[in-house]
C-alpha cells in the first residue's frame, strides 16, 4: 500500500479504513475528518495499537441547521409544492401545511446537535421535550427542555427528531411498536444515523396514515439500493437528502482544522495545541499525556510487571487483582489500572502493548483489575493487590 511509509492517516467518509489496510501499514493514528467512524475498521485499530481520532464539534450546526429545515419544511409541504410548481401545477390547497407553534418537538440525544436543535426551534414557539440518559434533568431544564422518559414521549411528540450515535441500544430506536405509541400525525426526522429509525415500519406506518410524515438525509444502505428503500424515498409524505448533514463549506473546513489540530496535539510539536477531544479507541490516553500523571503511570506500570513475574505459574483468569489509590493528588486516577495491565502483560505477549489496545488483550486474558481510593489516607500511594491459588500479594510504591 501506499499508505506504508506514513505514521498517520486523514480520511474523510468515503475512505474505508479496512482491516486489511491497518494491517499492511505502519499507522500510529487514523483521524475522521467528521464524527462518523463507520468508514474505519475500530476494532482492527485497536486491536493493533492505532488511535483513532474523529472531530466531534466540527459540523454539529450544519447538521442542526439541517435538521431544522427539514422539520419546517416538513410543516409546509415546501418540497412537495415546488416540484408541483415546477411541473406546471397551481395545488394549494393540496399542500396546505401546519404551524410549527405551540407544537411539541421531542429531541431524542441532547448532545451539542441536539441541544442546538432544541434552541433553535423553541424560538418557533416549539415545545421542546427531550431524552438523554447522560443528561440529567436539572441540566436540560436550564435549557428550556423537559427531559422525559421514552415511554412518556411517544404520545406527546409532534415531531420526533434523533441525534444519537448508532449503537446497539439505538438500532432501531424507532421502530413498529414505537410508531404504534405515538400520536397519530407523528412526524420524524433523521439526520443523524442510518439504521436508528426502522425503515420497514417507518414506510408501513406512512403507508397506513398513522406517521404524518418523514424527514431523512440518513439511510442504512447508502447509497440506497434496495426497492424498499427507494419505496420509502419516493413516498409523497417522505423529504429525503443524500447525507448533506455535514455537507457545508463551513463544516468541511472545520473538521479539517480540528483533525490536524488534534495531530498537532500527538506530535507535542506546538504548546497551542493540546487537546485531543476526538479520542475514540484509548479513553486513558488524555490522563497519560499530563505530566503530571507521569511517575504515577510508571509506578503503576511496574507495580504490573512485578507482579506478573511473581504469578509466572499463574494464569490471570484465576487470579483477581485490584488497585487502590490513596492520597489527595490520586484521586479519580482509575485510568491507572491501563498502565498496570500494560505491565501485567508485558512478556506475555508477543503484540506490541499501548494505552491503545491493551485492554482487548487484557479482556482476552481474562485479566481484569479493579479499582478503589481510600479517602481515608492523607499519604498519597498506590497499592496492587493480587491474590490466586498460588500466592497473594500486596505490592505497594509512592
Amino acid at each position: 500500500y501506499a499508505i506504508l511509509k506514513y505514521d498517520g492517516l486523514v480520511v474523510r467518509s468515503d475512505t474505508k479504513v479496512t482491516a486489511e489496510v491497518l494491517q499492511a501499514s505502519n499507522l500510529q493514528v487514523v483521524g475522521r475528518a467528521g464524527t462518523g467512524v463507520d468508514n474505519i475498521d475500530l476494532t482492527a485499530a485497536t486491536r493493533k495499537g492505532v488511535l483513532v481520532l474523529n472531530a466531534p464539534g466540527g459540523n454539529f450546526i450544519s447538521a442542526c441547521e439541517l435538521t431544522c429545515s427539514l422539520i419546517s419544511a416538513l410543516s409546509r409541504n415546501v418540497p412537495q409544492g415546488c416540484q408541483s410548481l415546477k411541473e406546471g401545477k397551481w395545488d394549494r390547497k393540496l399542500y396546505t401545511g401546519t404551524e410549527l407553534y405551540g407544537k411539541t418537538l421531542a429531541v431524542l440525544g441532547l448532545g451539542r446537535i441536539g441541544r442546538e436543535v432544541a434552541l433553535r426551534m423553541q424560538a418557533f414557539g416549539m415545545k421542546v421535550i427531550g431524552f438523554d440518559p447522560m443528561v440529567s434533568v436539572e441540566d436540560a431544564a436550564k435549557l428550556n427542555i423537559a427531559s422525559l422518559g421514552l415511554e412518556d414521549i411517544w404520545p406527546l411528540a409532534d415531531y420526533i427528531t434523533v441525534h444519537t450515535p448508532l449503537i446497539p441500544q439505538t438500532k432501531n430506536l424507532i421502530n413498529a411498536e414505537v410508531l404504534k405509541k405515538c400520536k397519530k400525525g407523528v412526524r420524524v426526522v433523521n439526520v443523524a444515523r442510518g439504521g436508528i429509525v426502522d425503515e420497514n415500519a417507518l414506510l408501513d406506518s406512512l403507508k397506513c396514515g398513522h406517521c404524518g410524515g418523514a424527514a431523512l438525509d440518513v439511510f442504512c444502505e447508502e447509497p440506497p439500493k434496495s426497492e424498499q428503500t427507494f419505496e420509502l424515498i419516493k413516498h409523497p409524505k417522505v423529504i429525503v437528502t443524500p447525507h448533506l448533514g455535514a455537507s457545508t463549506k463551513e463544516a468541511q473546513i472545520r473538521v479539517a482544522v480540528e483533525i490536524a489540530e488534534q495531530f498537532i496535539a500527538l506530535a507535542n510539536t506546538n504548546p497551542q495545541y493540546t487537546s485531543i477531544q476526538g479520542v475514540l479507541n484509548a479513553p486513558a490516553l488524555a490522563a497519560s499525556r499530563n505530566p503530571e500523571n507521569t511517575s504515577w503511570i510508571s509506578l503503576a506500570r511496574s507495580l504490573g510487571k512485578i507482579s506478573s513475574q511473581l504469578l509466572q505459574t499463574s494464569t490471570f483468569s484465576s487470579t483477581a487483582f485490584s488497585l487502590v489509590t490513596q492520597g489527595a493528588e490520586l484521586k479519580n486516577k482509575q485510568f491507572l489500572t491501563t498502565p498496570v495491565q500494560i505491565g501485567l502483560l508485558s512478556g506475555r505477549t508477543s503484540n506490541g502493548l499501548n494505552f491503545i489496545n491493551v485492554n482487548t488483550y487484557a479482556s482476552e486474558g481474562g485479566l481484569k483489575v479493579a479499582y478503589e481510593h481510600d479517602p481515608s489516607s492523607s499519604q498519597n500511594l498506590v497499592a496492587l493487590a493480587f491474590g490466586s491459588n498460588v500466592a497473594k500479594h500486596v505490592l505497594t510504591g509512592k
